[in-house]
């Protein structure tokens, strides 16, 4: 039987699954690392980490398998975070992240001469901290001679695709989330890259997500005992991605994937300029084209975790849920607010910050866990009003919040919906 490897590139981790044809999991695997952050609102990381937790997964995960049936590695990963690649296809500097909010100096003034295009007028509703055109702005602009030395940009998971088959390129979901890309046309924006400052030659070539890329580098497919004919396919965003293993795409219904970020979507039968949210154009083959809506509660998951792990020390997530007595919630009057790190869609403000509310001295350690997932989960009602969402009665969900029983009961209490926990 043929095996299959996926990989997704995420915030904090690399995620690697082994499947068979029929598409069973056989084997998974993850590896953590860490982004740096040598400013405030600045988050980065060298690409390099990447593909070297990349290389050590592929290892443990082919560990006792033949690996001459692999036949193929599919990549996902992040959106929007951007990698600087020289002549000799090396990265300049650490890439900048997509929930970077060192650009936001930008935003306004980017928008008023974005207005001025009719043609474009939709980028300036989507623009915002993190995406490849703000962050190549903000490289012009702050580091002249890296951006001088700049031969292509490439976007999340196409570096490692890069790495692992020598090809450069991106696909439709990566480019129209960038604000670089003509929504209409379905092709680099000109005009836009003109309002930056930018070269036609640094656009990376666009390709169906499925599209294949070339075969495995040879160093590489020695290195891990594979075919030499193991093929790379271009891949695509993590959320496209989910729409199409949850069905949401296909179907229509909406999806929260609930990790670092609260990402919901939903597909669309038309692009649709004037409503909140951001649009994203998927295609498998380069000829037939979706269109998914996506909004964010930008800390979601990630407010989760500092609450936990960075202010509780708590290494069982699940635990501090363990007491919480389901018939007693919604009777706290403690409220979060949960974005801490700025928002994308609901406010468009990178510099807005979050709260406790009505914090008093009876609060308890259990009080101010639930607190938090309540505050997520109004965020997430919140984001739904704005993206005129006509429906929310049943929500599936996806991600790693969204395995915990106590979230999702508040989830649904909140959104008053039926809530659907998705595995994988």
């Amino acid at each position: 039987m043929d095996y299959y490897i996926g990989i997704d590139i995420g915030t904090s981790s690399a995620k690697l699954f082994l499947i068979d044809e029929n598409g069973n999991v056989l084997q998974k695997c993850s590896e953590e690392y860490k982004i740096s952050q040598p400013e405030p609102g600045f988050k980065e990381i060298d690409p390099e980490i990447w593909f070297q937790a990349v290389k050590q997964g592929m290892k443990r995960l082919l560990n006792e398998i033949n690996t001459k049936l692999v036949k193929c590695i599919g990549i996902t990963g992040q959106m929007h975070t951007t990698v600087f690649i020289n002549e000799d296809g090396e990265s300049i500097r650490p890439a900048i992240m997509w929930n970077d909010t060192r650009t936001k100096e930008y935003i306004s003034g980017l928008k008023e001469k974005i207005n001025k295009y009719k043609e474009i007028e939709h980028i300036g509703n989507i623009i915002s901290t993190g995406s490849p055109a703000v962050n190549l702005l903000w490289l012009k602009e702050k580091e002249p001679e890296n951006f001088k030395k700049m031969n292509k940009f490439l976007i999340g998971p196409d570096y490692v695709a890069y790495r692992f088959s020598g090809v450069m390129g991106t696909d439709y979901c990566e480019a129209s989330t960038s604000s670089l890309f003509d929504l209409v046309k379905r092709e680099w924006s000109l005009t836009m890259g003109n309002i930056i400052g930018l070269s036609k030659d640094i656009y990376p070539i666009i390709r169906g997500s499925s599209i294949v890329l070339g075969s495995l580098k040879d160093s590489l497919a020695m290195e891990f005992n594979l075919s030499k004919d193991v093929k790379i396919i271009a891949g695509t965003g993590d959320n496209p991605a989910t729409s199409v293993s949850t069905g949401c795409l296909e179907n229509g219904y909406p999806v929260l994937s609930l990790g670092t970020s609260g990402v919901l979507m939903f597909s669309r039968k038309e692009f649709e300029p004037g409503v909140k949210g951001k649009h994203i154009i998927f295609s498998a083959d380069g000829k037939n084209f979706f269109i998914l809506v996506q909004g964010v509660v930008q800390s979601a998951g990630n407010s989760f975790s500092w609450w936990t792990k960075d202010i509780l020390n708590s290494v069982d997530f699940d635990c501090e849920t363990n007491n919480v007595n389901l018939s007693e919630l919604g009777k706290g009057e403690l409220i979060f607010y949960p974005h801490l790190a700025g928002d994308k869609t609901i406010y468009g403000d990178a510099s807005i910050r979050g709260a406790f509310v009505g914090l008093g001295t009876e609060a308890t350690r259990k009080d101010m866990v639930v607190a938090v997932m309540e505050g997520i989960s109004f965020a997430v009602k919140q984001l739904a009003e704005e993206m005129k969402l006509e429906s929310l009665s049943n929500l599936k969900v996806t991600g790693g919040g969204g395995r915990n029983k106590v979230w999702m009961q508040i989830l649904a209490d909140v959104l008053d919906s039926k809530v659907e926990q998705l595995e994988g």
